[in-house]
């Protein structure tokens, strides 16, 4: 765990040593007054006050104060240079965290990572607060503690014998201590992520759990891990007394041992100027340094050490995928045909939010053909998007397989799923940056006429134009919803992505901006999947997938209107909500034929209601 830690560490000193050797520099400075108070007190009681010289002790006394400002100047500087060692190591944190969040809850077969919410916002602060106290006060020990032994050196040797022992004994024992206290901490970190975890997992799913009349259940787990937690936070309490200890033998007893010496100190011929001044270091210098290192070491230093271990410890767990096949299993190929995904198979897919609920999907086969353009509709909840979900390898079944060209979908890493498929769901995401920067974040090497001929092909001209070029910025605050869909219509149009799956991605277009940029992706290279929303998009499809509650049933349009009478009843709800649409497609209006041939047998399900 420690090394871990400590590599971290390391890493972020070695890039900063110009800065942490100014930091250690004014840390110097900052020592001043404790390594002369003594020796300053010593001069002003034997040189002024005891030889009957009352100025001189006064000046001694004053030169005192000003060693004390100016101590107070460089802690100020200390405090501003802090910083520049600190912020920049919250910045890597962060970057750590958040790349090693994302690339897990992205594999597909896993769940999100909502532990990596506790570290994002809870430890890398704690980690960021608690880097700044230790350095500064493990430093500011460190000088204190060495001017002290030299201005006790300086007074008499002989003092050294009542303070130094006492000190090693006491860093001994809470050195030796920190690796138990380390522990205990690590089980408050630890309780804490669960419990994030747990209120992740409830939060989320609280239908489900009314639902199935489970809260005491619920209620029962989430209680455990809140009293684990306490139960990990009292036992690092009771560790406490080690620290104060510690600082009862390091930090209290020499001034003991030198005020119980003090007659033999003076048979000795010490002076009694040296004894005060000895006092003096023990009690102004030592002892508030040391009860500040025990203090911040014993608190944000383990508080420090096992976050930034646990943040190690999750990067460690993260493999990106580099190479786009290095998730596959041992024995499985994994590869991808020459020119990307195609063909796509469901055998058996059953999927559901919760294993107490219904399911979404139930032992669905379904198989699509390379090339070919695929509608799927049906009623609000039927599981559209939960399908388009499934076979983007975003979410992962419950039982059956997902096939990719033959190839399991969870055989496949992310980057080759992000590079040959692509899923665009109903709400585009724009973010802040310019109009280029958001239509080429998928394919940041497109030329120039590459952008143009795919802001034509889906009708996203207007848009550039309004704008006023590709080097504005894009605020998504400005664009309306139909604009934002087509700004992640042309960034998915660029890659080649064999497989292209539009979740209901063009319902905030008017009907001649949905043709356009659906015609647009049909004249692509490859698949094309279509959670369709209008009577339209049905119409261009070569087949219609139709889900509802109790089957699933697959065809062409005038199939379906003769073997479905759910598709007869959308077609319906659609003419009466487009009759413009309805006008241009004879067919649709008509009565159904008579002899028509069954839906395709490619699909045979059965399924329950649930939510898309």
């Amino acid at each position: 765990m420690s090394g871990r830690a400590g590599g971290l560490l390391r890493e972020s000193l070695h890039r900063r040593r110009g800065e942490f050797l100014r930091l250690t520099g004014w840390s110097l400075v900052q020592a001043v007054p404790a390594a002369l108070s003594g020796w300053m007190v010593a001069r002003a009681v034997d040189d002024g006050f005891l030889a009957d010289r009352t100025g001189k002790g006064l000046a001694w006394l004053v030169a005192l104060a000003g060693a004390v400002m100016v101590g107070a100047w460089a802690t100020r500087r200390v405090t501003l240079g802090l910083s520049a060692v600190v912020e920049p190591l919250r910045d890597e944190l962060v970057t750590l965290v958040t790349s090693g969040t994302l690339n897990r809850s992205a594999q597909a077969g896993r769940p999100v990572d909502t532990g990596g919410v506790a570290r994002l916002t809870e430890h890398v602060e704690i980690a960021r607060e608690a880097y700044g106290a230790v350095v500064m006060f493990v430093q500011g020990f460190v000088v204190t503690a060495a001017g002290v032994l030299l201005g006790l050196a300086a007074l008499d040797p002989a003092l050294l014998v009542f303070v130094l022992p006492p000190l090693v004994l006491g860093l001994a024992l809470f050195a030796g201590a920190l690796r138990a206290m380390a522990g205990r901490q690590r089980d408050v970190v630890l309780a804490d992520e669960r419990i994030a975890e747990s209120a992740s997992a409830v939060t989320g799913g609280l239908r489900d759990v009314a639902a199935c009349g489970t809260e005491d259940l619920v209620q029962r787990r989430a209680g455990e891990r809140i009293d684990a937690a306490a139960q990990a936070t009292r036992a690092l309490a009771r560790m406490t007394a080690v620290r104060t200890v510690s600082l009862g033998i390091g930090g209290w007893l020499p001034l003991v041992l030198i005020l119980a010496g003090a007659p033999w100190l003076v048979q000795r011929g010490v002076s009694a100027g040296a004894v005060l001044g000895a006092v003096t270091y023990v009690s102004r210098g030592l002892q508030p340094a040391l009860q500040g290192l025990v203090q911040v070491l014993g608190g944000s230093g383990l508080w420090l050490l096992v976050t930034l271990s646990r943040i190690a410890e999750a990067a460690e767990r993260t493999t990106p995928d580099t190479t786009g096949t290095a998730d596959a299993p041992r024995g499985h190929p994994g590869t991808v045909p020459p020119g990307g995904f195609g063909g796509v198979e469901l055998r058996g897919v059953t999927f559901g939010y919760a294993h107490s609920a219904e399911p979404v999907v139930d032992g669905l086969d379904l198989v699509l053909r390379p090339g070919e353009h695929l509608a799927v509709v049906g009623p609000s909840g039927a599981g559209k998007s939960t399908l388009a979900s499934l076979v983007a390898g975003v979410l992962e079944p419950r039982a059956g397989r997902i096939l990719l060209d033959g190839v399991p979908v969870r055989a496949l890493g992310t980057g080759t799923l992000a590079r040959h498929r692509v899923l665009i769901p109903q709400e585009a995401y724009v973010f802040d940056g310019t109009l280029w920067e958001n239509l080429t974040y998928l394919a940041p090497d497109a030329t120039t006429a590459r952008v143009d001929a795919a802001v034509d092909a889906v009708g996203a001209r207007p848009l550039v134009a309004r704008l006023g070029g590709y080097d504005v910025p894009a605020d998504p605050r400005e664009l309306s919803a139909g604009e934002r869909q087509q700004v992640a219509l042309v960034r998915s149009y660029l890659p080649p992505a064999r497989l292209v799956l539009l979740d209901e991605a063009t319902c905030h277009l008017d009907p001649a901006s949905e043709v356009r940029a659906e015609e647009a992706f049909a004249r692509r290279p490859g698949t094309l999947l279509v959670c369709a929303h209008r009577i339209s998009s049905a119409l261009r499809a070569d087949r219609v997938l139709v889900l509802d509650g109790t089957g699933t049933a697959l065809g062409t349009h005038e199939e379906l209107l003769a073997g479905s009478a759910l598709y007869r009843d959308l077609v319906g709800h659609w003419e009466v909500t487009e009759p413009s649409r309805a006008a241009r497609s004879p067919s649709a209006a008509q009565s159904p034929p008579t002899a028509q041939r069954p839906p395709d047998a490619n699909v045979t399900a059965s399924r329950t209601p649930g939510r898309s």
